[in-house]
């Protein structure tokens, strides 16, 4: 069968299971445009390019399928580049695929010719520039195959115009086979590993396990509830390992890191069996490395070996699929008596100071908690964008699932939030999504709001509005002697801008006027509409606790020294 590549592209689309596409056209993907125009596959045109890739992105954190975003060459291209870096480390399955100049104009500094492929090397899983015909099918099968399979990841396919109008063979995709002697013989290597770990974690008297965003990437959160349940150890997790393991649990003990807890931070600190499940153990994670590890046994479960003594030197290193790896550990371990150990922890949880959490004010803290009485449904998805919001968010909201708490991580990308949460929405449009968001995040993005208005995706977005670059200026004010140099934000219209896009809004500056406002938006969004609920907080609450960069995570600052 004979198709042009652009209906190439639309069929192996399609083959992949991909019904909604994000993306801009331009120059470069009329032909592939052309081809869409007749196909069943539904493209959510955003207001910009990079609002594509991050939507896109989202998709794929909660669908757990392969997103896919569409640009044109040149600025088209060049535009998704900070989203192909949020998606590359924060490990997420995505297939970018831009257009480029006719094969005979390359290297020709045509118009609009940028070389995309040499651009995000460092950024993409794989990449590859189609230069023939017959290379677009392998090309982009093998696409979708890298991006998903072990720790996934971005890819670029960059394909010229030439190559989307020119005829090419329709071919059907091989059957591949699973290899099961390497997987045999991986297990093979894993079986000392494995007794070695098992009797380290039996004979624990100080034990946590620390979960990390590759248990949710390797759907591998039953096997991790298993082997808390079973160990009945408390549980430590990572920004990207949100709702990996439930946050009501009693075992929970929430975030650690930079912002982490501080019962979950002196647990780590104080272990002498560290089970690390997935978790990259950045440095907003680790702080002073060196001193992170201390005299305790680190028992570290990945499927990427490069990570493996990458920052932190493991004792046991199993490394493979965490969900396969799990199901193999989890029959070797047996419930611990810890009991003097969770009485210290309980102790230090409790020196942990709420005083923004009262109700007294409006603050960030309150505000999650009241969303977490709202929206206790396991079916809320929460999509944060970065900054003081997120790291309220991400200490202050309950989430039980995994996939519901969406967020740029390793790139920690401003602008994220709103196109992530149309993303998350066509994703699972049965849930209540709900987009929380900084004041200088969400002006970086949010016309996004106008493609959900469009699209009809409905979604509550929450504006932290401390009328500052809150973060910055939480770190001039701790460790610039308050020189607070253009973080102060001027005034701006939220809800006109809102209402512009067609969407509607109200600010609050009351815990009662915000509870009134989650009845409003409720009955919005009934109908169609996304809301947007503009919070008035005040620019002297920080984020706390806190361990300033390069310590060690049991010392944390004190704003007022």
């Amino acid at each position: 069968m004979k198709l042009s590549g652009a209906q190439a592209i639309i069929k192996i689309l399609e083959e992949h299971g991909v019904n909604t596409v994000f993306g801009y056209p331009g120059g470069q993907v009329i032909p592939l445009y052309d081809a869409l125009y007749d196909s069943k596959l539904h493209n959510v045109l955003t207001v910009h390019e990079q609002g594509a890739v991050h939507a896109a992105d989202a998709y794929a954190r909660v669908s757990g399928r392969t997103g896919v975003c569409i640009a044109t060459s040149g600025p088209g291209a060049t535009n998704i580049v900070t989203g192909l870096a949020t998606a590359y480390l924060d490990s997420v399955p995505l297939v970018a695929i831009t257009g480029q100049v006719a094969v005979n104009q390359l290297g020709r500094d045509s118009f609009q010719e940028i070389d995309i492929v040499g651009v995000t090397i460092p950024i993409t899983k794989h990449n590859v520039l189609v230069r023939e015909a017959k290379e677009l099918l392998p090309a982009l099968r093998t696409a979708f195959k890298i991006a998903c399979s072990g720790r996934p990841g971005p890819v670029l396919v960059d394909i010229p115009s030439s190559i989307q109008t020119e005829e090419l063979e329709w071919t059907e995709p091989e059957n591949a086979s699973e290899d099961h002697k390497e997987k045999n013989t991986n297990k093979q290597r894993l079986e000392k590993l494995l007794e070695a770990a098992s009797v380290t974690i039996n004979n624990a008297q100080r034990p946590v396990l620390l979960v990390g965003g590759g248990t949710v990437l390797g759907n591998a959160t039953a096997e991790v509830i298993e082997f808390a349940r079973k160990t009945g150890m408390p549980v430590v997790n990572t920004l990207m390992a949100i709702g990996a393991f439930p946050g009501s649990d009693s075992q929970a003990l929430g975030l650690t890191g930079m912002h982490g807890h501080v019962g979950a931070n002196l647990a780590v600190t104080n272990a002498d069996v560290l089970v690390v499940a997935g978790s990259r153990f950045s440095e907003r994670i680790t702080g002073d490395r060196n001193r992170y590890v201390g005299k305790k046994t680190i028992i570290q479960l990945d499927i990427d070996p490069s990570e493996v003594d990458k920052n932190i030197v493991s004792s046991l290193p199993l490394v493979g699929d965490i969900k396969e790896t799990l199901k193999l550990l989890n029959p070797r371990v047996k419930k611990l008596d810890i009991k003097p150990w969770w009485e210290s922890i309980k102790a230090w949880e409790e020196t942990e100071g709420h005083e923004l959490e009262k109700g007294d004010k409006l603050t960030a803290p309150w505000i999650m908690k009241e969303l977490n009485r709202q929206f206790n449904r396991k079916e809320t998805i929460f999509v944060t964008d970065v900054g003081q919001n997120q790291m309220w968010a991400a200490q202050h909201l309950v989430i039980d699932n995994p996939r519901h708490f969406v967020t740029s991580g390793g790139c920690g990308t401003m602008g994220f939030g709103v196109p992530g949460a149309l993303g998350a929405k066509l994703a699972s449009p049965d849930a209540q999504v709900i987009q929380i968001g900084g004041d200088g995040g969400f002006k970086m993005t949010g016309m996004e709001l106008h493609t959900a208005c469009r699209e009809k995706t409905p979604f509550l977005s929450i504006v932290i509005n401390n009328s500052c670059l809150g973060m910055v200026r939480q770190w001039q004010q701790v460790f610039y002697n308050k020189r607070y140099s253009s973080t102060l934000l001027s005034e701006f219209d939220f809800i006109a801008f809102a209402q512009s896009c067609g969407a509607e809004g109200v600010q609050v500056k009351t815990c009662e006027e915000f509870k009134e406002a989650l009845i409003l938006a409720g009955k919005v969004q009934k109908a169609g509409k996304p809301f947007l609920i503009e919070t008035v907080i005040s620019q002297a609450d920080l984020v706390l606790p806190m361990v300033a960069p390069g310590s060690v995570i049991n010392e944390f600052v004190d704003p007022e020294k």
